[in-house]
């Protein structure tokens, strides 16, 4: 009797072990800092044989996913890849481009097989920890900088900001568009020649004014910003940041807006026309199964509209429909290889041919833009 009753408490005690390990490691996310607890499992995966482990994920977020834009699209992804695979990733919100960042990157790389950095500023904190942790995997959102463990990846937004152009210049009545752009980096202002092109592809005579809100995420600065092109008579506003602030000061003022990131209709119904949206899903897939079948690479790689990477959230009620039939079918030109965005004549903002006809933008050349194209009126700060 005295050895039944003990194996049946070793076996309970096993048991609630157990359960308590699965609790812990179903809570990952922390604000601040990397979660202290054990690392997400190494389960075999159900998609790749019961014979392979799974990576231990980590995803680094310079802000929340309650920020409805940027964070919010890579928190889907994460959640979908969690589905499919059964992990458990660690999650680290909040996290400010600079020292705090290495130091998280440092930390989460001692018991992690893969970690995303999900924002441009990470970039020289994950080459650094990159290169002292050689086993582990990297992939940084935005960057161009790589090595043999770290990847940088991208989507190529200026195809769907161009379509978006196309819908404000055919619905601004005065040719007088804003455009509130995060930092100056190449990765927002292609995106806002992109746009203007695509204006002035329907509306030659449009003028895009920018303003520079240097945020990802502050609802208050983006605000501000935003009041300041709609007081100067703006009567379409796009917006390069995570908040919907922008959108909606334009909704209070009748004012059409473009969001950014994630469909932001909910925010402004009445007068949103649309926007780029990312699917990051597919990239963060391939990378953890190249992982399980030990095939992983490091690459530079740019997504674009036909691989679905990028698409354009729906257009809203305010957009007319021959609007809507317009760039319904320049998007399927673009995804048909039809259209090219940066293609020649190309003439900057002070009249200098930059791009003759019949010739067309490196990839190299969009990657370092640093300047912006005929029709828009605003700096670029250095």
């Amino acid at each position: 009797m005295k050895k039944g009753f003990l194996f049946l408490v070793l076996a309970l005690v096993l048991i609630v072990t157990a359960c308590s390990n699965g609790n812990n490691n179903s809570n990952a996310s922390e604000s601040a800092a990397p979660s202290s607890s054990a690392p997400a499992s190494s389960a075999a995966s159900p998609s790749a044989g019961a014979e392979k482990e799974l990576p231990r994920v980590a995803f680094v977020y310079i802000g929340e996913p309650g920020d409805g834009g940027w964070t919010y699209q890579h928190d889907l992804a994460r959640i979908e890849l969690e589905k499919k695979y059964g992990f458990t990733a660690t999650v680290v919100e909040n996290v400010p481009e600079g020292a705090d960042a290495e130091r998280v990157f440092e930390e989460l790389a001692q018991d992690h097989d893969l970690i995303i950095g999900t924002s441009f500023g990470y970039m020289d904190s994950m080459v650094n920890v990159a290169s002292k942790y050689p086993k582990v995997k990297f992939l940084h959102a935005s960057g161009y900088k790589t090595a043999e463990n770290l990847s940088t990846y991208a989507g190529r937004a200026y195809e769907t900001a161009y379509l978006v152009g196309v819908a404000a210049g055919k619905m601004t009545k005065n040719n007088h568009l804003g455009y509130v752009g995060a930092y100056p980096i190449p990765e927002v202002i292609y995106t806002i020649n992109a746009f203007t092109l695509g204006a002035q592809s329907v509306n030659p005579d449009v003028q895009v004014d920018v303003v520079w809100s240097n945020t990802w995420y502050d609802p208050t600065i983006e605000r501000q910003a935003a009041v300041s092109l709609l007081d100067s008579g703006v009567d379409v506003l796009a917006n390069y940041q995570d908040s919907p602030a922008g959108i909606q000061a334009a909704a209070e003022r009748g004012v059409y807006s473009i969001g950014n990131d994630s469909d932001m209709n909910k925010y402004a119904p009445d007068y949103y026309i649309s926007n780029t949206v990312y699917n990051w899903f597919s990239y963060y897939d391939r990378n953890v199964q190249s992982i399980i079948d030990g095939t992983w690479k490091s690459e530079s790689y740019w997504g674009n509209l036909k691989e679905g990477l990028v698409d354009m959230a729906p257009l809203g009620k305010s957009v007319p429909q021959d609007v809507k039939d317009l760039v319904g079918q320049l998007k399927q030109e673009m995804i048909d290889g039809k259209i090219d965005v940066f293609g020649g004549p190309l003439v900057d903002q002070r009249g200098k041919e930059v791009k003759p006809s019949g010739q067309s933008l490196s990839d190299d050349e969009i990657l370092n833009m640093n300047w912006f194209v005929k029709g828009v009126k605003g700096t670029i700060p250095s």
